[in-house]
Parts: structure tokens; sequence; C-alpha cells
């Protein structure tokens, strides 16, 4: 790039540095703002503009300490330290008790019994045979006070209050560390940081670029844009404005969108609410009794085991459970109750029931929906479910699932079928379904719908079948319950073209809007 191309490409605080500058100077962040007025941000930019542009290299990188006012620091420049005001107060009430001291000042005992200690280790007052504090006869001023007055001053004045471990007397870094804290410094005058001061060099070449510069008559001053105030002033009748490089990249405007999974996840539940289905939800944390036992589960099941659910540490159990279910379902499993089935013949544990977990699986929004569903009734819930699983490309240890129930005299498992493919085929995307028989506590006959991913190949999309009498006739419900529990974070995967699960709650904020796009 010739010089008069590289000029028009400089911004105005590259411009006014390479004027001001040369290749013999050492330049850093606190020398631009104090000589050029720039913040640091400002300063920082055109170090790294020059840099790029081969005209300004790292010279040099140090490791200081600065100490920045805080707050309370400010506050300390105004009314004064806690030393300071109590040597103020006795010199104009005379003795006094230390919470006198604290009322009369609006400061706690403890800054009081605190600045009391300072000043009588010092020699500036005593505790009088009454218990009062008392200023010392002939007492000198303190240098101690003085210079940390200095100190508040000095930081008040400075760029962003900001003063650096450098720049500081032995005497004042010994006041300091008094009154600096690293961290938790909301009680502290100042707060102390560690920062690496970067210093620059410009390039050999930077004089000629400057002489071209002035040359061309470029200050650093004209404006880069037309404003309100600009036009309104009339200041575009005596400014000069930069070029405009019809070749730099415009801006990348990305509009707010949601997420795609979310999306996903919407949209599942805007086709089900389109078929009649009525939505149902429920709490994140459920008992034993509904999660597992009003689903014919019993209680010896290895799903009950500690490796496959996660307890709730405090509190443990719920304090009861919901009559007349607890004892109908309880029968249910000891001797099959009044359902006509022989149960699992064990002694029904109405404690263990009582006991608090995260929701395992969706099928628990079922079960609590059965007492009060509507026959002929569709209902349908979009659960966040947890179970302890080894995470990979098609299992997560959290997980959602989309649990339905369809109620009525006659629904049967042909009509399940039909939902199953349309979860498959019209949600998920998949061109190849196929069903297999499979084993469920809660249902007779249990079917399990396999799609087949295009690199992942065939895996289970989720479980289905009908509720058993054992289930139903507890909860007061008399006629056939489909049933059915699809994973509903496998069906992302198909419609959104991804091939892990953990890609749906990816960082990467590139991957999320290709997804969203994809969704479009």
């Amino acid at each position: 790039m010739d010089a008069r191309s590289l000029v028009k490409s400089l911004h105005p605080l590259e411009v006014k540095l390479l004027l001001r500058y040369g290749p013999a100077d050492e330049l850093d962040a606190t020398r631009l703002q104090a000589e050029l007025g720039y913040k640091e941000g400002q300063a920082n930019q055109a170090f790294s503009w020059l840099s790029a542009k081969g005209l300004a290299s790292e010279a040099s990188r140090t490791a200081t300490t600065v100490y920045e006012l805080t707050p309370l620091g400010r506050e300390l420049v105004e009314r004064g330290t806690p030393e300071e005001r109590f040597l103020s107060l006795l010199a104009e009430k005379g003795a006094l008790r230390l919470p006198e001291i604290a009322a009369g000042l609006g400061l706690e005992q403890k800054d009081i019994g605190s600045a009391f200690g300072i000043l009588a280790k010092e020699g500036l007052c005593a505790m009088d045979a009454e218990k009062r504090a008392t200023l010392c006869p002939g007492m000198a001023a303190s240098p101690r006070i003085a210079t940390i007055r200095a100190l508040l001053e000095k930081a008040l004045a400075a760029t962003g209050g900001l003063v650096s471990e450098p720049a500081l007397s032995p005497a004042e870094l010994v006041a300091m560390t008094g009154i600096a804290r690293k961290r938790g410094a909301g009680d502290a005058a100042f707060r102390a940081a560690e920062r690496e001061v970067v210093r620059y060099r410009l390039a050999a070449e930077s004089p000629a670029l400057a002489a071209e510069l002035r040359a061309m008559g470029v200050t650093g001053d004209e404006l880069g844009s037309v404003t309100a105030e600009v036009l309104e002033k009339g200041l575009w009748k005596n400014v000069t404005f930069r070029p405009y490089n019809i070749n730099s990249p415009t801006a990348r405007l990305i509009p707010g969108r949601r997420n795609p999974y979310v999306e996903f996840l919407e949209s599942v539940k805007d086709k089900l609410a389109g078929l009649g289905f009525e939505e149902f939800d429920g709490g994140l944390v459920e008992t034993e009794f509904w999660n597992g036992d009003a689903l014919f589960m019993p209680q010896f099941h290895s799903a009950r085991d500690i490796h496959d659910v996660y307890y709730v540490a405090d509190p443990t159990k719920a304090k009861t459970i919901e009559e007349p279910y607890l004892s109908a379902v309880a029968a249910t499993h000891e001797n099959g109750g009044s359902t006509e089935s022989r149960g699992w013949n064990y002694g029904f544990d109405r404690e263990f029931t009582k006991r608090l977990i995260l929701r395992s699986q969706g099928t628990v929004l079922s079960a609590r929906q059965l007492p009060t569903a509507k026959v002929p009734g569709r209902y349908f819930g979009v659960a966040r479910c947890f179970r302890y699983d080894r995470v990979d490309a098609t299992h997560l240890s959290d997980f959602y699932q989309t649990e339905g129930i369809v109620l009525g005299e006659d629904v049967n498992l042909r009509t399940l079928l039909g939902f199953l493919e349309m979860f498959a085929v019209e949600v998920a995307g998949a061109t190849e379904v196929k069903y297999v028989p499979g084993y469920f506590p809660f249902t007779e006959p249990s079917v399990e719908v396999h799609i087949k991913h295009p690199v992942l190949g065939w895996f289970e999309l989720g479980g289905s079948g009908i509720f058993r009498p054992e289930v139903t006739e507890p909860l007061g419900v008399h006629v056939p319950v489909l049933a059915w529990g699809i994973g509903i974070d496998r069906m992302a995967l198909m419609a959104l073209g991804l091939n892990d699960l953990r890609e749906l709650f990816s960082p990467d904020i590139e991957s999320v809007r290709l997804r969203r796009a994809k969704l479009s």
C-alpha cells in the first residue's frame, strides 16, 4: 500500500499519534491519556490498529500494581477519614465516650474502636479515668494521616482514580498497604490490582508518513460522520470530513432471534395443540409415588436404584400423598386391588413412596393427569427429565420428553402407531422408521419406535403402549389409554441436522445461528 492510500486508511486516533510522536518515543496508554486526552480504550485501540498496519510494535511489558479509588475512598475525600473526624470531634466537643463519638459521627462502633486504637498508638489521644477519649496534651500532627489525605486527593485528581505503585513515595507506599485491599474492597479506600503496562514504539517509517499527513493537510480533527448536531449548528461549513471508503465492509447486523432448540420445542407444542391436544405440566421435583408407584413400577424395580434417579437432599420426603390414590395404588401393588391383577405380591412401603426425587420420566405427568382427564380426551406435555446416564452423542443426563395420552373407548394399537409415525416422519423428519416390541411395567402391549439417522444409524426415539389397568383403574379411569414418551432431543437431532445431542446446548453462537437458519 502506497503512502497516500495508507493515509486514507488511518483513523483520527492514529493520525494524532503519528503527528505527535516518533520512533524514539516510548508510548503507553497512560501517556496518551495525559498528553492527547485519549481514554484508555482509545489509546489501546490506536496501538492495536497501528500494530496491525506494521506502524508500531511492542517495546516492553512490565507488571505493576495499581490502586483504584473505591466509592468509600471518594467518600473519605469529601467527609474525612474516621481518624480525621475523630480528632476534629474531640477538638470541638472535648472528652467523649466511644459510643458517643460513634453516634456523633454516624459511624459503626467497630470503626470508632479501630480509629481510637490507631490514634492512641500514635500518641494523639488517650482514655481518661472515666473511660472517655481525650486528646493528648501537646500532640503533634500525624504524618500518617497527612500521607493518607495526600493519597486520597492524588487519586481523586488522577484519571480514573488510579495511581500506580512506581508513582508512590516510600511513605505513601507504606500508608497504602494499610488502606488498600485486593479483594472485597468494599470497606477499603483503595482496590489493589495487578496490571501489565505495555509500551510501544513507532516504526522507522512513521516520520515519513507523518510528513505525508502534514502535506495532505490531515490533522486528525476531521469529522467522520454528519450528525444532527453538525447540521443544526452549521459546523459542516468550517470543518474537514474524512474521505469515505466505499470498500470498507458494512457492519454486520444480527437481529435477535429465539434459540433454535426452543423454537423446535415450541413447534412440537403447536403441532400437538393443532391436533386437539391439551397441554399439561408439572414440577421438576416429584415423589416416588407419582414417578413410579402410580405407574405400577414395583418399589424394588432397578430404575429405583440411586444410580438411575437423583434424590433430593433437603427435604427428603413429602409430607403426604393424595388419597384415595395412595391406598388404591398400594393395594394394586400388594395384591392387585380391584384390577383383577395379582399385583407384585410384596408389602408396599408407604414411607418410601414419599421420597422426593427429580422426575426421571415424563410419564409422571400422564399419571398425574389421569384422575382429572376427560373421556374422550387428548393430552400432552414437554417435560424436562433427569436421569444418571453416561453422556454421549445420543444420551444426556437431563433431557426433554414429549409425553402424551389419549383416552377413549375406541382407541387401540393402530391409533397409537399412527401417532408414532407422525412424530417420526412429520416432526423428526425421519425417512426410515421401524417399530420394535418393548417392555415397560406400565403398558401392555409396549412398542418402541426407532428411526435411522444418516450418521448415527438406528436409535430409539421413544417408548409407548397402552396403559395397563393396574395404572388406570386405581386413578379412576376405566377406558383404554394410549401413552407415549418420545425423546424430543433426539427428534431435534434429525430436524436440525445435528450429529450429537450436546450440540443442542453449544456455546458456539455461530453454530446456533446456522441451526436457526436451517430451522427457518
